[in-house]
């Protein structure tokens, strides 16, 4: 049935007109009124210390001394989505309807924000009125009054009193009972945010517990920002690794962050408090490059005015870095070999070996193998370096750590420029996750940089027309958000678990979380359980 089949038509309006004579002269009509305006200030003081459910319990009580009042209730809204929801108070006094709430006097009083008077419901003609008369579970009510109870911010509900015989309510009664409900709706509008900020209390508090227990269980590697699995399982190689003294090859893309991976070993490792030293082979001319790794002595060649210890030495007792090891000339790999075999060399310039304990952590973007057999890498040093490997997986391939790895950048960027950006709009944030990133970690962090330089208010402003949006395998896809990538990935590892949540086989294990993270997550992302 519509609303206008239902007797809801702007021809028939509810409101019964009202004179509108000053407050003041009606306050002088009668004595009787001092003695309501007494008990309206009693309900104010009322009102403010009552849970909803002591008010519903004594709704009526409070409102009888200011107005025959046989029946009571107040209808409070939730508008959070497009369902129509009750949260009736005092529903014991005055049932709830048998009628859609879309087609009820009570909708029309909280849309229109406007009080209805029924001075006799059965000498009313509006269809609403009767059958809503007539549906009412146990006494029925002749005079009705409904008032919405508004704040500053809006109208969230409406209070409705009803009398057992026609003609309760007079002008004067309905006017007075515009400030009773303002009271009632001060008083509730207060519960009702404190009810609401005990909620997101207790998010937080599940989301804090969640976070730490996260933190606790899994190892902290300083700037290494992500929880995919595919990075997390080379995070516990880096922790199987760093205790030793083997040498690490590190392959993967330029930008995927080899460095940070070294930085962690080193700093997992025994030599944690000796030196860390990086070199770029591929930043170095070949011909310093000698120079740069061994040290020279004085007038070793042309320039050398003074003798300069090499990184080699720098390093003793810690730990090398040989970035883009790829590149060293293969006229020098043979001295890297002998070093790494038997710990000595000679400066340039030198007869004198030099004895040193080092760790040399290497990475390269280069395929070595492919290197070796096409005679630009020698085999025993790519055996030697490749003791322990290393690939770090490339940003497309993690692509649920982009949003972390953006708020990561963007927090550490703007405390740099001394911005406060609060907000990363959905829809850049999905461009980010579709995006194939082929510098990686470096171009998401260049461009993150750029897009905070461009913020100059809270919310981050990033170029996005200079992401090419390329076609990558993974990206023709139907999940539409961020949030529904992430429930897919849970819901896939579940399934593969056999919906099996805890276990060295779990869906919590291969998802690398612990039981009770995967726990929250199902929840928050709605994925119905089933049973184990």
């Amino acid at each position: 049935m519509s609303a206008v089949e239902f007797g809801l038509t702007s021809q028939t309006p509810f409101v019964y007109a009202v004179s509108q004579r000053p407050f003041e002269q009606l306050l002088t009509e009668s004595e009787a009124l001092e003695a309501r305006f007494g008990a309206l200030s009693h309900l104010s003081r009322s009102i403010a210390s009552m849970t909803p459910e002591v008010l519903s319990r004594n709704l009526v009580a409070l409102l009888q001394p200011l107005f025959p009042c046989d029946l009571a209730n107040i209808v409070i809204f939730n508008e959070g989505n497009n369902d129509v929801s009750w949260r009736s108070l005092g529903a014991a006094q005055l049932a709830r309807l048998d009628i859609p709430i879309e087609d009820t006097t009570v909708r029309w009083v909280y849309q229109e924000q406007k009080p209805l008077w029924i001075v006799d419901s059965q000498q009313d003609d509006r269809l609403a009125v009767r059958k809503e008369a007539e549906s009412a579970v146990g006494m029925g009510y002749r005079s009705l009054c409904r008032l919405p109870l508004c704040t500053a911010q809006g109208c969230f509900g409406v209070l409705s009193i009803a009398g057992s015989r026609p003609h309760s309510y007079s002008e004067q009664e309905v006017r007075l009972l515009l400030l009773a409900a303002d009271q009632v709706a001060l008083g509730l509008a207060n519960f009702l945010l404190d009810e609401e900020l005990r909620k997101l209390k207790e998010q937080f508090r599940e989301e804090k517990a969640c976070v730490e227990d996260e933190l606790y269980s899994e190892p902290s590697f300083e700037e290494i920002v992500g929880r995919s699995a595919a990075l997390q399982r080379v995070l516990r190689q880096v922790e199987v690794v760093a205790p030793t003294d083997s040498s690490v090859l590190i392959q993967g893309e330029t930008g995927t962050g080899k460095e940070l991976i070294a930085q962690a070993i080193h700093n997992r490792s025994a030599r944690r408090d000796r030196p860390f030293v990086k070199v770029n082979c591929a930043a170095i001319p070949s011909g310093l490059l000698e120079s740069e790794l061994f040290g020279h002595e004085k007038g070793a060649f042309t320039g050398a005015i003074m003798r300069k210890p090499g990184r080699f030495e720098v390093a003793d007792k810690g730990t090398l870095f040989l970035d883009e090891v790829g590149d060293i000339p293969l006229e020098l790999q043979c001295k890297l070999l002998r070093v790494l075999q038997e710990h000595e060399f000679e400066r340039l310039g030198s007869t004198r070996t030099q004895q040193v304990d080092v760790r040399v952590i290497a990475a390269t973007h280069r395929d070595l193998k492919q290197m070796v057999e096409e005679g630009t890498f020698r085999s025993d040093l790519y055996y030697r370096l490749h003791v322990f490997p290393l690939v770090v997986p490339p940003l497309r391939d993690r692509r649920e750590d982009i949003p972390l790895i953006v708020r990561h950048f963007v927090e550490k960027y703007a405390r740099r420029m001394n911005r406060s950006i609060e907000t990363i709009p959905a829809r850049t944030m999905e461009v980010f996750a579709n995006y194939s990133w082929p510098g990686n970690v470096r171009e998401l962090q260049n461009f993150i940089e750029r897009a905070v330089i461009l913020s100059p208010g809270a919310t981050l402003r990033a170029p996005l027309d200079e992401l090419k949006q390329e076609t990558t395998q993974g990206c023709n896809t139907n999940l539409s958000t961020l949030e529904e990538m992430e429930r897919e990935h849970v819901l896939r590892a579940l399934r593969e678990a056999k919906w099996v949540t805890g276990g060295p086989n779990g869906a919590a294990a291969r998802l690398g979380m612990k039981r009770t993270t995967l726990a929250y997550r199902i929840r928050k992302l709605g994925i119905p359980v089933r049973p184990q």
